[in-house]
């Protein structure tokens, strides 16, 4: 049936009532996607120069390969805590304070960098950093799904790794810039994720509640204003239900702890080998014997930034399971080959890194999309906290013992590390991962615990 047309958003819509899922997509949604990626490029950019700006200051002061692990962790260990703790808080008191709340922390541990003097305090830092970090990829995910239709979910919450992806490439081609100016010059590097940081904090500035949020917390009237004033009047809310407070223990509960195990792991399994590899990528390339370390660390960085690319562009052409164990798979055969030659070519090193680099970025693109698809409003911040916290676990041990692998046990362990790391993931998503690509977000659509995998095999 169909009456008379308005304009709300930017979008002709008609007086047909339609779900909030399947509300027209507006100029609304790409300016809440554009500021939620926005503060992904940030935390990407505050994870990528840490390395070049380690191999610029290491050297310096003769800094022991235990102090370059645990600075080039500490903002991971810092996400761990952050996802963990910013998530259940998002569900409890919403996600728009701690939405712009982040990004004044970015601000001003960015430039707190600068000043620092001795490893510990930028130990310190980046920790603080890497809180701010986590907490942004509980509710930045959360948000962003909250709002969008399902038919666009897919690609557009790709852009939040795929520009995560871009802001750490930037990062490494700033870092790669700036390090003639000086002694001094990773200082500059640290100091310079301020600058988008501020950006960002003042385009979020006045960015309405999830209206799916509003309804868990019988907030009907709030609800249906903010969806009046940005989508229309035709559009039909969730009915309100009476649902618990958001706590770990219903995350870790009979019904949802399948879902909360596989997004952990397979996320887990995607960011150890990356931020281990990536992070020291310098150090990784002459370890395998790469002459020029920098030059090939762009190399890779370039295929990574392409990856990103191609995976929000097929996000929505595949099924979400076929693509992650698909992914996984190339990762660890990539990885596999440089672990069991004895002395790779320089051709082989490089084309597996470039094929990892590609196809992690492409994949990883569901760390922000899968997760976010497999559980109700009222814990959706809480479940992709306790993922994002557990990823990070990975991401810290993997960043803080990669340069003690390589100087004890070599480059081709290091690599046989990391493939099995892979091969865990593999075997993780064959056996548990469900088919979202369609999913609602209504809690109709979580009515039964179990989601059809079918589709994705």
């Amino acid at each position: 049936m169909t009456g008379s047309v308005s304009t709300q958003g930017g979008t002709a819509v008609t007086d047909r009532v339609i779900a909030l899922d399947d509300v027209p997509l507006n100029r609304f949604h790409i300016r809440v996607t554009a500021y939620t990626t926005g503060g992904m490029f940030c935390d990407g950019y505050i994870l990528g120069i840490i390395g070049i700006a380690l191999s610029v200051w290491s050297p310096q002061i003769g800094m022991s390969a235990l102090w370059d692990g645990l600075i080039g962790a500490s903002a991971l260990a810092g996400i761990f805590v952050g996802s963990l703790v910013f998530g259940p808080i998002t569900d409890r008191i919403g996600r728009q304070t701690m939405y712009t709340a982040d990004l004044a922390a970015f601000v001003i541990a960015s430039v707190a960098q600068f000043f620092v003097q001795e490893p510990w305090q930028l130990f310190a830092l980046r920790l603080i950093m890497g809180i701010a970090v986590g907490a942004d990829y509980a509710i930045g995910a959360a948000l962003l799904a909250e709002f969008l239709p399902r038919k666009q979910r897919g690609p557009l919450m790709a852009c939040l790794n795929a520009v995560w992806t871009i802001g750490y490439v930037v990062a490494y081609v700033v870092g790669y810039l700036l390090r003639d100016l000086g002694p001094d010059s990773w200082r500059w590097m640290l100091a310079s994720s301020a600058v988008p940081a501020v950006v960002i904090l003042c385009l979020r500035l006045g960015t309405p509640e999830s209206p799916r949020w509003l309804i868990s917390k019988g907030r009907v009237d709030e609800a249906q204003e903010v969806v009046r004033t940005h989508f229309g009047d035709n559009v039909r809310l969730p009915e309100p239900e009476n649902v618990p407070a958001a706590s770990f223990r219903e995350v870790l509960s009979r019904r949802w702890r399948v879902r909360t195990a596989f997004a952990s792991i397979f996320w887990f399994a995607q960011v150890m080998p990356f931020f281990a590899l990536f992070t020291f990528a310098p150090q990784v390339l002459k370890a395998l014997g790469i002459t020029g370390e920098l030059t090939g660390g762009l190399l890779m960085n370039g295929f990574q930034a392409l990856g990103a690319v191609v995976g929000v562009v097929i996000m929505n052409m595949l099924p979400r399971r076929l693509f992650l164990w698909v992914s996984f798979l190339v990762m660890a055969v990539c990885l596999g080959a440089l672990a069991v030659a004895p002395a790779p070519p320089t051709v082989l090193v490089l084309g597996c890194f470039a094929v990892f680099a590609l196809v992690v970025s492409a994949s990883g693109n569901l760390e922000t999309v899968y997760p976010s698809e497999l559980f109700p409003t009222h814990i959706r911040a809480t479940a992709v906290g306790f993922a994002a916290s557990m990823s990070r676990i990975g991401a810290a041990v993997g960043t803080f013992l990669l340069p003690l692998s390589l100087e004890h046990l070599g480059n081709r362990p290091t690599m046989l590390i990391a493939t099995i790391v892979l091969v865990v993931g593999l075997v993780v998503t064959l056996a548990w991962a469900p088919e979202t690509r369609t999913a609602l977000l209504d809690k109709e659509y979580y009515a039964e615990p179990a989601l059809e995998v079918a589709d994705g095999r």
